[in-house]
């Protein structure tokens, strides 16, 4: 519900979106940056660990095939921007998204998000203080990806897309509390979102166009590493 609301409240946070891009935004991306690096990644080489030990023909013939699927989550979704960017490159900043292409960037991120609320079952997060720092850095992404999604679909996504992306971390955690999965599964599907992570932070942070800070990055990406290092030590 927490993250849920995230989407649901960032229509209300209108002084973030701005240019030079807003510290807090580049804050929040720096903490979901760290999360990834020092927590996800991590559980990716425990995840390697599982699928070497599975004797699947496909997998046999990948030899990283953990840090492979890291690798497509952040292919698929540059693969994605890419395709939003090209469709919107001629038009004026205030022409409304096609309804095909809002309706893919949206469906898109609703299985993404969907995919982190799974994760809130089936993740490595093992107690309260794990799924506290998981839904800190998750939340604070999505907001990073509100402003970002806004921006692109403009009034439709206010209208429809802030919607779905708010009922899909709920969805996500009913599904993965009524079903059972794999180790090989879960360590897959966090895999893939790790990737897909690093590419949404950075893709946020890194275009010229933003004017991003990098202080309050650095600044939240290291601050929030060392919270992680430290509960974990």
């Amino acid at each position: 519900m927490l993250l849920a609301a995230v989407h649901l409240c960032a229509g209300g946070l209108r002084s973030l979106d701005r240019l030079p891009r807003s510290r807090w935004l580049s804050a929040a991306g720096g903490v979901a940056v760290a999360y990834v690096f020092v927590h996800l990644l991590p559980d990716l080489a425990r995840g390697q660990q599982v699928m070497d030990g599975i004797d699947i023909a496909l997998l046999s013939y990948l030899e990283h095939h953990a840090y492979l699927l890291a690798l497509l989550g952040l292919v698929v979704f540059y693969g994605l921007e890419r395709m939003i960017k090209q469709h919107r490159q001629d038009k004026p900043a205030h022409h409304p998204s096609h309804p095909a292409m809002f309706w893919l960037h949206i469906g898109a991120f609703g299985a993404y998000n969907g995919l982190i609320g799974y994760l809130l079952v089936h993740g490595e997060s093992e107690d309260t203080t794990d799924l506290a720092l998981y839904c800190v850095a998750m939340g604070l992404h999505f907001l990073v990806n509100d402003f970002a999604l806004q921006d692109a679909h403009k009034d439709l996504f206010s209208r429809r897309g802030r919607w779905l992306l708010a009922l899909m971390p709920v969805a996500g955690w009913a599904i993965g509390s009524v079903t059972e999965v794999s180790e090989l599964a879960v360590s897959a599907l966090a895999a893939f979102l790790g990737g897909s992570i690093i590419l949404n932070v950075l893709k946020e942070e890194l275009p010229e166009e933003r004017n991003s800070r990098l202080g309050p990055f650095l600044l939240g990406s290291i601050g929030y590493a060392a919270l992680l290092l430290s509960v974990q030590g």
